[in-house]
């Protein structure tokens, strides 16, 4: 069912759980996991545009993901990471596209009102754009 699943992470403390759920369903599924982070600073979005070299928080960034998929490879399942850059929804929707992905999986913070304008963008257009299931898990 879920062979191919694209877990999107912040490299916040809000990763934990979607981490937990997507580790138990790819032991279930015998499925593939691609850890996705976007990188969004200036330097990234430019990044390719200005021939630049990777920030201190893009090298922080890409061994946070490298860090997880040693954690989850000992598990043991197997893991891919992509450190993408530019604006987060569209990239996650294009790696959708791109990996295949059957399943993609993301936390969320439960903002409220304003804060749903300013921070929920990424959830909402990946959530509407997307042609697979989408699995949200609010930050626990």
């Amino acid at each position: 069912m879920y062979r191919r699943i694209l877990v999107a992470v912040e490299h916040s403390p809000a990763d934990a759980t979607i981490l937990r759920h997507v580790k138990e369903l790819a032991l279930l599924t015998g499925g593939e996991l691609l850890l996705v982070h976007v990188a969004d600073g200036w330097a990234a979005r430019h990044f390719e545009q200005l021939q630049l070299r990777e920030s201190e928080e893009m090298k922080g960034d890409r061994a946070y993901l490298d860090q997880i998929a040693a954690e989850l490879a000992a598990v043991p399942l197997k893991v891919t990471t992509k450190l993408a850059m530019g604006d987060p929804a569209t990239e996650l929707i294009r790696l959708v596209e791109e990996w295949q992905a059957d399943l993609i999986a993301m936390s969320t913070h439960g903002h409220r009102f304003v804060n749903d304008l300013l921070r929920g963008t990424t959830v909402n257009r990946v959530r509407h754009e997307v042609k697979v299931p989408v699995l949200l898990l609010r930050q626990q």
